[in-house]
């Protein structure tokens, strides 16, 4: 579809790859960029720039495979969903229903992680107001932390006991047990907090599908909606399009972060984190998006109910709040805070003027760790994939934000 059927000025969207070559790639922040938008039901630009290797001179190519990270979230939350649709499981359960294992679990009062690394920690805990709920972990109001967060002792426990890594010997179930021994951050429900919620999520996949995580996605998901390079490694036939990810350099400039030729993800993981852990395509995660935006169908194959869809426009959080009102100080995010509520797994625009960016009512998207990023927008028929690979960048949160400012002023007609 050429860009002004689908309601776009061409001479903007050369704007936008422009501003992303020369603001973001030519002054050394950015590897290489790729950025595809889709409205009305048709991919309508493709824009990209720079290197998907720098060290092998390879440039960027449209069927680049990328570390997507946190952009892991939302597939793991629609898997989840699938089986809330089959009946299997529900957003007001009791998360011990599914775990008993967790039906104790109490919220950090006081102690310190162990400084042995096989000795258990010395916690003491106080019960929860209320029994954490599925939508406690859809929502990131479980209770629950990461390591890397590294601003509480239950963040240090985590971290000390390799909680959710892909190394993690023992895989998912493993990591429930060790999220056994340790306690919440807080009461369900009476904070926000990023975690290790939805590789949870991923867990329940597998013990109500009893099946691997890997092998429900890769046949319930991602083969029928055709995503054929999405995953948890690159086998050896796709390796040649797998991308470099790089990290800033002291002084300036990036340096390699993950080598392409020798990475981690040439081989499976011991852990299947739907929290972080999978690899993809611009225009396989662009399918993912437009199955949401066409109400859970695509080419004929039904994923999700429409109403079940509908459920990912709207915020989560108790009493409709916003993430500016439960996150704790300092805490990471893939979003700004301000005029974001959370959905299921992703966050949700609920106040446009408090975003200060171009956007819709209802929106949802999320990013990753090496500054991807992704958008649906449904009442404007929009949505958007970026990918690069660059972690620990500052100008991450700048980059969506120019990213989000340049699409949306690239459009001549607008329906919502």
């Amino acid at each position: 579809m050429r860009p002004e059927e689908a309601g776009f000025s061409p001479s903007r969207l050369a704007r936008l790859d422009d501003v992303m070559k020369r603001r973001y790639v030519d002054s050394g922040h950015l590897p290489g960029v790729l950025t595809m938008i889709y409205r009305r039901g048709k991919l309508v630009h493709t824009g990209m720039s720079g290197q998907m290797d720098v060290e092998r001179g390879k440039p960027m190519r449209e069927d680049a495979i990328f570390r997507i990270y946190s952009m892991s979230k939302p597939i793991t939350a629609v898997a989840l969903m699938m089986l809330a649709e089959e009946g299997l499981i529900g957003l007001d359960d009791n998360v011990a229903t599914h775990i008993p294992s967790w039906k104790d679990l109490g919220v950090y009062a006081t102690g310190l992680p162990s400084i042995a690394t096989t000795a258990a920690p010395t916690f003491l805990t106080t019960p929860p107001t209320r029994p954490m709920k599925v939508v406690d972990l859809v929502t990131h109001t479980s209770g629950l932390t990461y390591g890397f967060l590294n601003r509480t002792s239950v963040d240090r426990a985590y971290r000390r006991a390799r909680i959710a890594e892909p190394s993690a010997e023992g895989g998912l179930d493993a990591m429930i047990e060790q999220l056994a021994t340790v306690p919440l951050e807080f009461s369900p429900g009476t904070q926000w907090n990023y975690s290790v919620s939805i590789d949870v999520m991923g867990y329940l996949v597998q013990k109500l599908s009893g099946m691997s995580f890997g092998e429900f996605l890769r046949t319930r998901l991602f083969e029928p909606l055709g995503m054929s390079d999405s995953g948890f490694w690159c086998p050896p036939e796709t390796i040649d399009r797998f991308a470099s990810c790089y990290m800033p350099r002291p002084g300036g400039g990036l340096q390699t972060q993950d080598d392409a030729g020798n990475s981690t993800y040439a081989a499976p993981p011991n852990l299947e984190s739907g929290g972080g852990g999978m690899i993809s395509t611009a225009h396989d995660y662009l399918r993912f998006c437009a199955m949401m935006l066409n109400g859970g169908t695509l080419d004929g194959v039904q994923i999700l109910s429409p109403k079940t869809v509908a459920l990912f426009s709207l915020n989560h959080l108790p009493d409709n709040k916003e993430l500016a009102d439960m996150a704790p100080p300092g805490n990471f995010s893939e979003s700004g805070y301000s005029g974001i509520g959370f959905s299921i797994g992703c966050g949700v625009n609920i106040n446009v003027a408090k975003t200060r960016l171009p956007g819709t009512l209802g929106e949802f998207f999320w990013g990753g760790a090496a500054a991807t990023a992704f958008w649906i927008d449904p009442r404007e028929e929009l949505a958007v994939v970026f990918m690069t690979q660059v972690i620990g960048s500052d100008v991450r949160l700048t980059l969506r934000r120019d990213l989000r400012t340049l699409v949306y002023s690239a459009m001549s007609e607008s329906f919502a």
